[in-house]
C-alpha cells in the first residue's frame, strides 16, 4: 500500500472513529428512544435529558480530566483509566434515572438508560484486564436496537458496525479480538437487555 493510500484509510479510519464514538452515537439512540411511544416528537425532550446525565456531563467531566492530565486523551486509550472514567459516567448515569423518573419519563427512555448501565458496569468490569471497544459496544447496540424499534427499513444501520470496528483496528486502538467482542457485547447481550426490560415493564 503507497503513502497516499495510507493517509486515506487513516483520514477515513479518524472520521469514522470521531463521527460514531460512543456519546455521539448513545446521544442519538437517547433522543430517539420515545419515538415507539405516543407524543413523539414531543417527548424528545426525556431523550435529550437522558442524554445530558449519560453523555454530556460525563463528557464533559472526561474532557476536564484529559486536560489536567489524569486521563490520556477523549477515548481513554489507556486501559487501566477506563473503569474509574466508566465508574464516573455510571454515577452520571444513576443520577439521571432518578431524574427521569421523577419527571415522569416515557418507559422507552427507561429502559434505553438502564441498558446503558448494563453495559457500562461490565465494560467497567472488564477494563482493568482486557480493552474490550466502547465504539462497537456502542455502535452495535444502537443499530441493532434501532431495527428492533423501527423495523427492518432500519437495518442499513448495521453496516455501521464492521465499518466503526475497521476503524479502531487501522487506528491500532484495538485488535481485533476486542473490536468483535465489542460488537457482539452490544449487538447481543445490550440490545437482549433492552428487548427484556422492554417486555418486563410492558407486562408490568
Amino acid at each position: 500500500m503507497n503513502n497516499t493510500a495510507v493517509v486515506v484509510r487513516n483520514r477515513a479510519a479518524k472520521w469514522l472513529t470521531e463521527v460514531f464514538q460512543p456519546p455521539v452515537v448513545v446521544t442519538l439512540q437517547l433522543l430517539i428512544s420515545p419515538v415507539i411511544e405516543p407524543g413523539f416528537p414531543g417527548t424528545i425532550g426525556y431523550g435529550a435529558l437522558a442524554a445530558l446525565f449519560v453523555c454530556v456531563l460525563p463528557l464533559f467531566v472526561l474532557l476536564g480530566l484529559v486536560r489536567l492530565g489524569k486521563v490520556t486523551d477523549h477515548h481513554v486509550s489507556n486501559r487501566q483509566q477506563r473503569a474509574p472514567v466508566l465508574l464516573m459516567a455510571l454515577g452520571s448515569v444513576g443520577a439521571g434515572l432518578v431524574v427521569l423518573k421523577a419527571a415522569g419519563a416515557p418507559q422507552s427512555v427507561t429502559v434505553m438508560v438502564l441498558a446503558i448501565i448494563g453495559g457500562i458496569i461490565v465494560l467497567a468490569a472488564v477494563s482493568p484486564f482486557w480493552k474490550m471497544s466502547g465504539h462497537a459496544a456502542a455502535v452495535s447496540s444502537a443499530a441493532v436496537i434501532s431495527v428492533l424499534m423501527l423495523g427492518p427499513a432500519w437495518l442499513p444501520l448495521v453496516l455501521l458496525i464492521p465499518a466503526v470496528g475497521w476503524s479502531r483496528v487501522v487506528l491500532r486502538a484495538h485488535t481485533l479480538a476486542q473490536v468483535v467482542a465489542g460488537s457482539v457485547f452490544g449487538g447481543l447481550v445490550m440490545a437482549g437487555l433492552w428487548w427484556l426490560l422492554r417486555v418486563w415493564l410492558i407486562q408490568q
